[in-house]
């Protein structure tokens, strides 16, 4: 195994540019500390003298010093860590239910504590070593995110599969003990780790506030590709109807105990139930937003900003992909929006061929669907299509099935542009194609 971290890229003009440093030498220590990933080289750059110990292509040894400015940067950027493999086996994986085909990445099952840190990824923590959580203290990774689903030993073993997982509330109270925050999750299974064993979680959890931070109950998502798996019951209509007003008094009950937003539920709750949503100061600071929690009441309050200031365009047709569960609230929206600038729009809500009717999210709508939409003239008559950039890998153009942005052009045979999922994102890139 090779040691120390590769170098992706020198940001040219910067010191390490300078130093020759190059894309491809490899960081092996920061003043005679052995640099493992990019955490250790955030945590130990943070000093103005650096001696960094630099593996050449070659493999020859440079040392170099490095001595910064207040806030300046060595210039040095990193390949992302390759992530820890996960051991469970959990009942709910959304990863056992993809079908064969699609990109590669979707198949890995992360378990990374250091992903949890960096980029909010939840963890179960259930293979964390003694040294991992000495790391985690010492350089104080914090927040994490963390998938608890039931604070009861023998029900959380179960729903991870995994006989082997310590007790997750000693840990949480280990981690919170040295300051940690954190932010947990429930993958809520109907029958299972509902009803009391439920409110032995929500209130295990709380106890813990402030370093337990926020808890967000999300329903497991079930599609199409289970049949050789555990048979799981959905989330139906009357389910979620029942399930908030269960629950929501709980969540209110707590947070005026502790002065403070604790317990949410995701906001696929409220769109199964036809529940209209809390208030968007009832979500705090939208800690759980990356986890579908207060992303349509965010909308929803962006949607009013924008509709006061849009201004009248040249008009035209403009088409607006969509999954099928944001389409009345974005359908409302856009027909605002046409009142007030003059376009013309049609929402077209693509049904999940791929993972069945049971998943209606935007975010994992396939290219294929779409395209099969345009073979059947679902967008006839637009002059500009608009995909919501949460339908694609960033930064690649890519859909959930590997149809490409591209092939998506070829088909339509007219203008395809992405734009960020929210009201102002949309309304900026309509703005941008149809000025006055």
């Amino acid at each position: 195994m090779e040691s120390g971290i590769k170098i992706e890229k020198i940001e040219p003009g910067s010191i390490a540019d300078e130093l020759e440093i190059e894309a491809g030498d490899r960081l092996l220590a920061i003043n005679g500390r052995p640099v493992r990933d990019i955490i250790d080289f955030g945590y130990y750059s943070s000093e103005e003298e650096l001696l960094l110990e630099i593996e050449k292509e070659d493999g020859e040894i440079w040392e170099v010093e490095v001595v910064l400015e207040e806030g300046e940067s060595p210039g040095i950027l990193f390949e992302a860590p390759k992530p820890f493999s996960c051991t469970n086996a959990c009942l709910f994986c959304f990863v056992d239910q993809l079908p064969k085909g699609l990109r590669r990445s979707l198949y890995v099952k992360d378990e990374d504590y250091r992903l949890s840190f960096l980029y909010g990824n939840f963890v179960t923590l259930s293979s964390l070593r003694p040294e991992d959580v000495s790391r985690i203290r010492e350089q104080r990774l914090s927040p994490l995110y963390i998938s608890v689903h039931a604070t009861e030993p023998d029900l959380r073993s179960k729903l991870l599969g995994n006989s082997q997982c310590p007790p997750v509330l000693d840990l949480l109270k280990e981690l919170a003990s040295a300051g940690i925050r954190m932010h947990t999750q429930v993958v809520l299974c109907p029958g299972i780790n509902d009803g009391f064993h439920l409110e032995r979680t929500v209130r295990d959890l709380a106890a813990l506030f402030p370093w337990v931070a926020s808890l967000a109950v999300v329903p497991l998502g079930i599609t199409r590709f289970r049949d050789s798996l555990a048979k799981l019951h959905p989330v139906t209509q009357e389910y979620a109807g029942e399930f908030l007003a269960n629950w929501q008094p709980l969540a209110r009950e707590l947070a005026a105990q502790l002065e403070s937003p604790f317990l949410f539920f995701a906001d696929e709750f409220y769109l199964k139930a036809g529940k209209p949503f809390p208030p968007l100061s009832d979500y705090g600071e939208l800690p759980q937003i990356e986890n579908g929690v207060g992303m349509l009441p965010l909308f929803l309050d962006d949607a009013e900003a924008v509709l006061s200031g849009a201004e009248p365009l040249a008009g035209g047709v403009v088409a607006v992909v969509t999954g099928e569960s944001p389409y009345s609230y974005l359908s409302g929206f856009l027909c605002g929006l046409a009142e007030k600038t003059g376009v013309t729009f049609r929402v077209v809500p693509v049904k999940n061929t791929l993972f069945g009717d049971s998943v209606t999210v935007t975010g994992l709508v396939p290219g294929k669907a779409i395209l099969d939409v345009a073979s059947s003239g679902g967008f006839s008559g637009a002059e500009l299509v608009l995909i919501p950039d949460v339908m694609l890998k960033e930064g690649e153009g890519v859909f959930i099935d590997d149809v490409t942005l591209e092939d998506l052009r070829t088909a339509l045979g007219v203008a395809v542009e992405v734009c960020e999922a929210t009201p102002s994102g949309l309304y900026d890139t309509v703005r941008r194609h149809c000025a006055v």
